[in-house]
Protein backbone atom coordinates (compact mmCIF):
# COMPACT_ATOMS: atom_id res chain seq x y z
CA UNK A 1 0.00 0.00 0.00
CA UNK A 2 1.07 3.33 -1.07
CA UNK A 3 0.51 6.29 1.42
CA UNK A 4 1.73 9.84 0.60
CA UNK A 5 4.88 8.09 -1.30
CA UNK A 6 5.83 5.91 1.35
CA UNK A 7 5.46 2.34 0.72
CA UNK A 8 3.26 0.73 3.48
CA UNK A 9 3.28 -3.19 4.52
CA UNK A 10 1.24 -4.27 7.66
CA UNK A 11 3.57 -6.53 9.84
CA UNK A 12 6.78 -7.23 7.85
CA UNK A 13 9.78 -5.54 8.49
CA UNK A 14 11.29 -6.03 5.17
CA UNK A 15 9.76 -3.70 2.87
CA UNK A 16 10.79 -0.63 6.01
CA UNK A 17 14.31 -2.52 5.72
CA UNK A 18 14.26 -1.71 1.85
CA UNK A 19 12.46 1.31 1.96
CA UNK A 20 15.39 2.04 4.73
CA UNK A 21 18.04 0.53 2.38
CA UNK A 22 16.81 2.71 -0.97
CA UNK A 23 16.85 6.21 1.00
CA UNK A 24 20.61 5.71 2.49
CA UNK A 25 21.73 4.59 -0.73
CA UNK A 26 20.25 7.62 -2.31
CA UNK A 27 21.62 9.98 0.20
CA UNK A 28 25.10 8.40 0.98
CA UNK A 29 25.27 6.29 -2.50
CA UNK A 30 28.01 8.35 -4.05
CA UNK A 31 30.23 7.60 -0.66
CA UNK A 32 30.05 3.80 -1.04
CA UNK A 33 31.83 2.96 -4.07
CA UNK A 34 29.77 -0.74 -4.58
CA UNK A 35 26.91 1.84 -4.40
CA UNK A 36 27.99 4.18 -6.84
CA UNK A 37 25.39 5.62 -9.80
CA UNK A 38 26.37 6.98 -12.69
CA UNK A 39 25.05 10.37 -13.94
CA UNK A 40 23.84 9.05 -17.46
CA UNK A 41 21.75 6.49 -15.55
CA UNK A 42 21.08 4.56 -12.17
CA UNK A 43 22.25 1.33 -13.94
CA UNK A 44 26.02 1.08 -13.37
CA UNK A 45 27.69 -0.78 -10.65
CA UNK A 46 25.18 -1.60 -7.37
CA UNK A 47 22.10 -0.53 -9.55
CA UNK A 48 19.26 -2.22 -8.48
CA UNK A 49 15.73 -1.83 -9.89
CA UNK A 50 12.94 -0.37 -7.32
CA UNK A 51 10.13 -2.48 -6.48
CA UNK A 52 6.58 -2.40 -5.05
CA UNK A 53 5.46 -5.44 -3.04
CA UNK A 54 1.83 -5.99 -2.68
CA UNK A 55 0.33 -8.94 -1.04
CA UNK A 56 -4.09 -9.77 -1.04
CA UNK A 57 -5.77 -12.61 0.81
CA UNK A 58 -5.14 -14.94 -2.46
CA UNK A 59 -1.85 -13.40 -3.66
CA UNK A 60 0.95 -11.72 -4.12
CA UNK A 61 2.08 -8.98 -6.65
CA UNK A 62 5.87 -7.45 -7.39
CA UNK A 63 6.28 -4.86 -9.74
CA UNK A 64 9.97 -4.23 -10.66
CA UNK A 65 10.93 -0.76 -12.96
CA UNK A 66 13.35 -2.50 -15.22
CA UNK A 67 13.50 0.68 -17.84
CA UNK A 68 15.86 -0.20 -20.83
CA UNK A 69 15.86 -3.83 -20.38
CA UNK A 70 15.84 -6.60 -22.59
CA UNK A 71 12.84 -9.03 -21.42
CA UNK A 72 14.93 -12.05 -22.66
CA UNK A 73 18.09 -10.83 -20.13
CA UNK A 74 15.76 -11.03 -17.19
CA UNK A 75 15.58 -13.99 -14.70
CA UNK A 76 12.71 -14.71 -12.03
CA UNK A 77 13.44 -17.69 -9.91
CA UNK A 78 11.63 -18.54 -6.50
CA UNK A 79 14.18 -20.51 -4.02
CA UNK A 80 12.24 -21.10 -0.46
CA UNK A 81 10.41 -17.92 0.69
CA UNK A 82 12.79 -15.68 -1.48
CA UNK A 83 11.97 -14.24 -5.15
CA UNK A 84 15.35 -13.44 -6.95
CA UNK A 85 14.78 -11.14 -10.02
CA UNK A 86 18.14 -10.79 -11.83
CA UNK A 87 19.35 -9.75 -15.69
CA UNK A 88 21.15 -7.61 -17.36
CA UNK A 89 21.22 -4.09 -18.79
CA UNK A 90 22.86 -3.03 -21.82
CA UNK A 91 22.72 -0.28 -24.14
CA UNK A 92 24.68 1.28 -27.20
CA UNK A 93 24.66 4.90 -28.83
CA UNK A 94 26.68 6.10 -31.94
CA UNK A 95 26.13 9.58 -33.20
CA UNK A 96 28.08 11.00 -36.60
CA UNK A 97 27.83 13.87 -37.36
CA UNK A 98 29.92 16.84 -39.37
CA UNK A 99 33.47 17.10 -37.62
CA UNK A 100 32.68 14.51 -34.80
CA UNK A 101 32.06 10.85 -33.71
CA UNK A 102 30.50 10.10 -30.37
CA UNK A 103 29.78 6.35 -28.89
CA UNK A 104 29.14 5.35 -26.30
CA UNK A 105 28.21 1.97 -24.45
CA UNK A 106 26.71 1.45 -20.56
CA UNK A 107 25.88 -2.12 -19.42
CA UNK A 108 25.16 -3.44 -16.36
CA UNK A 109 24.00 -6.14 -14.15
CA UNK A 110 21.71 -6.53 -11.32
CA UNK A 111 20.01 -8.61 -8.75
CA UNK A 112 17.43 -7.88 -6.11
CA UNK A 113 15.76 -10.88 -4.11
CA UNK A 114 12.67 -10.34 -1.76
CA UNK A 115 11.51 -12.50 1.43
CA UNK A 116 8.08 -13.45 0.20
CA UNK A 117 5.52 -12.51 3.29
CA UNK A 118 3.77 -15.60 2.84
CA UNK A 119 3.85 -19.41 0.65
CA UNK A 120 2.82 -19.24 -2.83
CA UNK A 121 1.98 -22.18 -5.31
CA UNK A 122 5.16 -22.39 -7.38
CA UNK A 123 2.49 -23.25 -10.36
CA UNK A 124 1.03 -20.55 -10.26
CA UNK A 125 3.14 -17.70 -10.77
CA UNK A 126 3.39 -15.22 -14.24
CA UNK A 127 5.77 -12.78 -15.16
CA UNK A 128 5.12 -9.91 -17.70
CA UNK A 129 7.38 -7.26 -19.00
CA UNK A 130 5.36 -4.25 -19.91
CA UNK A 131 6.71 -0.36 -20.89
CA UNK A 132 9.61 -1.08 -18.41
CA UNK A 133 7.49 -2.31 -15.62
CA UNK A 134 7.95 -6.23 -14.83
CA UNK A 135 5.05 -7.36 -13.12
CA UNK A 136 5.01 -10.83 -11.30
CA UNK A 137 2.14 -12.15 -9.88
CA UNK A 138 1.97 -15.02 -7.01
CA UNK A 139 -0.93 -17.12 -6.01
CA UNK A 140 -0.82 -18.02 -2.44
CA UNK A 141 -0.50 -21.54 -1.71
CA UNK A 142 -3.38 -23.29 -0.23
CA UNK A 143 -1.59 -25.89 1.78
CA UNK A 144 0.08 -23.27 3.71
CA UNK A 145 -3.02 -20.99 4.17
CA UNK A 146 -3.45 -19.93 7.83
CA UNK A 147 -5.88 -21.96 10.25
CA UNK A 148 -7.64 -20.34 12.88
CA UNK A 149 -7.30 -22.62 15.85
CA UNK A 150 -10.42 -21.64 18.77
CA UNK A 151 -9.47 -21.44 21.97
CA UNK A 152 -11.98 -23.60 24.60
CA UNK A 153 -12.14 -21.88 27.89
CA UNK A 154 -11.11 -25.16 30.79
CA UNK A 155 -14.53 -26.45 33.17
CA UNK A 156 -12.33 -26.74 36.12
Amino acid sequence: MVNNGWLIRRGNRVGLRSELDRVFGEMFGDFLPERRVSRAGAWSKGWVPSLDVSETEDGITVVAEVPGVDPGEIEVSITGDLLVISGEKKEESEEEREGYFYSERRFGSFRRAVTLPAAVDREKVAAEYDKGLLTIRLEKSEKDATKKIPVEVSKK
